[in-house]
């Protein structure tokens, strides 16, 4: 008896909806022309108001929050969280640090509920149907984050979250809380995906290294993550990203041929945790 083929599902995903036009941009055109499936979106980041306008014209590409709680500002007034930010009003950038006061502080982690739970509400403000929840740098790693923001996110019909287990990642010292991220997921009765590629590449996944992983993708549920823009000259923007390069990656012809000759499903998290099974 033969066995049955295997399965090839695929998260197409960028990061940073939101954080600038360029940003924004970029998204639309590769959800348009290309091969994303997927936006994570920074709730309080200067263009998300943009980000929720192309996302609104944009039928199938599933959204959901990119939570942000280092390197930005918070939804809340800074005041109502002064041991999660700066003077300046800014989460605060050592996440080391920050991490230690949120797991050991206890106003540090009722603050962090309030500023996760504002965040969730205001994605649910934006109209949009909540397809994941991750976090920027994926600060969710830190157990107090990924406890809460499960917690919270089931409130508000969270289905899926961001397990960055990375198999072109040979030495990672996040391994161990990613798969932790995954099994308190699992527990939660969230969907995860059964690896992550773009730790390795972040900020440089060319057409190349995309068409490759897409022609040698595993059976199962993977997602692959992008940062793409129009520039690189935007507020926020990292040094030494390329993020053109990613934009021309997602929408290059022999990538979308690679996902047609290798049979791969393109989706968001919301399509396959309906179906029930990976």
């Amino acid at each position: 008896m033969s066995s049955a083929p295997a399965v090839r599902r695929l998260v197409i995903t960028a990061d940073d909806f939101g954080m600038a036009d360029p940003v924004n941009e970029a998204i639309e055109i590769a959800a348009s022309r290309g091969v994303l499936t997927a936006a994570s979106l920074m709730v309080g980041a200067p263009a998300a108001a943009d980000a929720v306008r192309r996302a609104g014209r944009l039928p199938y590409l599933h959204v959901g929050l990119h939570l942000v709680l280092t390197d930005g500002r918070p939804v809340l007034a800074p005041e109502r969280i002064p041991h999660l930010v700066g003077e300046d009003g800014r989460f605060h950038d050592n996440m080391a640090l920050a991490g230690v006061a949120m797991f050991l502080h206890p106003a540090a982690r009722a603050e962090l509920a309030a500023e996760i739970t504002a965040q969730f509400q205001a994605f649910a403000a934006t109209g949009l149907t909540l397809d994941h929840v991750n976090a920027h740098k994926h600060f969710h790693l830190h157990p107090t984050i990924c406890g809460l923001a499960l917690a919270i996110g089931r409130r508000f019909g969270a289905r899926a979250m961001r397990a960055p287990c990375d198999p072109d990642r040979r030495v990672s010292l996040s391994e161990p809380f990613a798969r932790l991220v995954k099994m308190r997921a699992a527990r939660a009765g969230l969907l995860t995906p059964d690896r992550v590629f773009g730790l390795a590449w972040s900020g440089a996944m060319s057409t190349e290294r995309l068409e490759n992983l897409i022609r040698t993708l595993p059976s199962g549920l993977s997602e692959i993550y992008l940062h793409p823009a129009t520039t690189g000259d935007f507020a926020g923007a990292a040094a030494g990203y390329r993020y053109g390069d990613e934009l021309t990656a997602l929408t290059s012809p022999s990538v979308a041929a690679a996902v047609g000759a290798r049979g791969v499903e393109l989706g968001g998290f919301g399509d396959f945790a309906a179906m029930g099974s990976r």
